[in-house]
């Protein structure tokens, strides 16, 4: 769905060129869920900017479905399969009205208005917000302002959502209201996501978590695979999720904790039966 082919992105800073993103090469297939984690710097955003086309590759390629970004006459189909939220909730909402917020894509598409209904009851339906269509967005939380911003989104029928550190801002509320609605697209729609974050317990039911360090992939694969390596991820300036790093300072202890265990929950069901 995703492929990018040594991609370089170069940024200017006075008459100097820094590079953003530095040979990175990665795929993303269709339905998978994605976490890209990586330290203030290591080039997430940059990379999230391009899987829509809002930044072009300074050298190398990425394709969207087959279609090369780079390409201007494919601009319009790319950014159709390829939805984006971005950190702030205020910054992305332009109604006045949730459901006028929705609406908003498809009635720039041109769709009939029977359409453009429909698709606003399925897709506030998906984020859980059909009782709130109604409301003015800024009556509302920032996880449900947000679920807006993503059904805002789900209206134009992308194949690909991209979340550029879409619970930044929010409390641990609304950060939760927000993943159980992407786990729900992704397992239940069978959307791809690609998630970007610094909460590591966001990554814990990711198909595959990639770390980024200086705009390059520094380690990739299965969450446990990746959280495992709990001093490799301390040297990328980065945490792990607390259970893991819990269970870590158990093990230095001389205890058998298996090592599967991630979350609270896992964590309680051990220490029942230890």
């Amino acid at each position: 769905m995703l492929k990018v082919e040594s991609l370089w992105h170069y940024y200017s800073r006075g008459e100097e060129q820094v590079a953003a993103i530095q040979g990175l090469s990665l795929g993303i297939s269709p339905g998978e869920f994605v976490v890209v984690l990586g330290h203030n710097g290591s080039g997430k955003s940059t990379l999230a900017k391009h899987f829509n086309a809002l930044l072009l590759p300074s050298k190398g390629k990425i394709t969207v479905n087959g279609l090369d970004t780079a390409d201007e006459e494919n601009l319009w189909n790319i950014r159709q399969q390829v939805g984006m939220v971005f950190q702030n909730p205020d910054n992305q909402l332009v109604a006045t009205v949730v459901e006028e917020e929705v609406a908003f894509g498809p009635e720039n598409i041109g769709l009939p208005p029977t359409q453009i209904y429909q698709r606003i009851d399925e897709a506030l339906s998906m984020v859980g917000m059909n009782e709130y269509r109604n409301y003015a967005p800024h009556l509302l939380s920032g996880g449900q302002k947000q679920r807006v911003a993503i059904a805002g989104i789900i209206a134009m029928r992308p194949k690909v959502l991209v979340l550029d550190e879409p619970t930044a801002m929010l409390d641990p509320q609304g950060r939760r209201e927000v993943m159980d609605t992407v786990l729900k697209l992704n397992q239940q729609e069978g959307l791809t996501v690609v998630h970007i974050t610094h909460f590591m317990e966001e990554a814990l039911h990711a198909d595959r978590v990639v770390v980024m360090e200086q705009g390059r992939v520094a380690m990739q694969g299965k969450p446990m695979e990746v959280f495992l390596q709990v001093e490799r991820l301390k040297e990328l300036s980065l945490d792990v999720p607390q259970m893991v790093h819990l269970a870590h300072l158990l093990r230095q202890e001389g205890l058998e904790v298996p090592q599967q265990i991630m979350t609270v929950e896992q964590m309680e069901q051990w220490l029942v039966n230890y």
